[in-house]
């Protein structure tokens, strides 16, 4: 029988604890974080060109904050107050209207401020103010039992609108603010 010979490894030179030279790599990190750079500088120049210098801005915060403590919110607007509402670019209207068995259970607001509305004679009507930095409005009516609601919020005349048909189903609308401003 034949013995099968394997190659031994043989010991290469001894290095003073100097390594190679590694050849130098092309810096693509340096070419991406500077496209980066340059998205972002390129959004902040959107973000001040589209923010910047409108006067009307400044002039409906100070305006809003001028409201009475009667007019902020209201269950019972009129449908003449809700046109002149809807056509103001600093109230939002909240609108649930239908039929309903056994009534509907009302959410209405914003990102940061939350109520509870009440749903009589088959319509729910509300407003509040727009306030700066808001990011949505919603109206949410769930029906309790079975019917057929609609629901809206109305800003500056953007409306959006969902429906809702059955035992229990939730009809939801919900208006978003726009990246570069108005409500989408």
């Amino acid at each position: 029988m034949s013995q099968q010979q394997y190659p031994q490894h043989q010991p290469g030179p001894q290095q003073s604890g100097l390594q190679p030279e590694q050849p130098k790599k092309k810096s693509k990190g340096r070419v991406a974080g500077l496209g980066c750079l340059g998205i972002v500088v390129l959004v902040s120049v959107i973000a001040a060109v589209s923010g910047g210098g409108d006067s009307d801005k400044s002039a409906d915060s100070k305006s809003s904050n001028s409201v009475s403590k009667d007019d902020r919110s209201s269950d019972k607007g009129g449908a003449g107050e809700a046109k002149d509402d809807a056509s103001n670019k600093k109230i939002a209207v909240f609108k649930v209207w239908g039929t309903a068995t056994h009534g509907v259970d009302i959410n209405y607001g914003s990102d940061s401020d939350s109520r509870k509305g009440t749903f009589a004679n088959g319509k729910f009507e509300a407003t509040l103010p727009v306030a700066e930095g808001v990011m949505y409005f919603n109206v949410m009516g769930q029906l309790q039992g079975g019917g057929d609601i609609q629901c809206s919020v109305t800003i500056g005349g953007k409306t959006k609108k969902g429906h809702a048909s059955g035992d229990y189903n939730i009809c939801d609308a919900q208006l978003n603010s726009g990246l570069f401003g108005g409500w989408d």
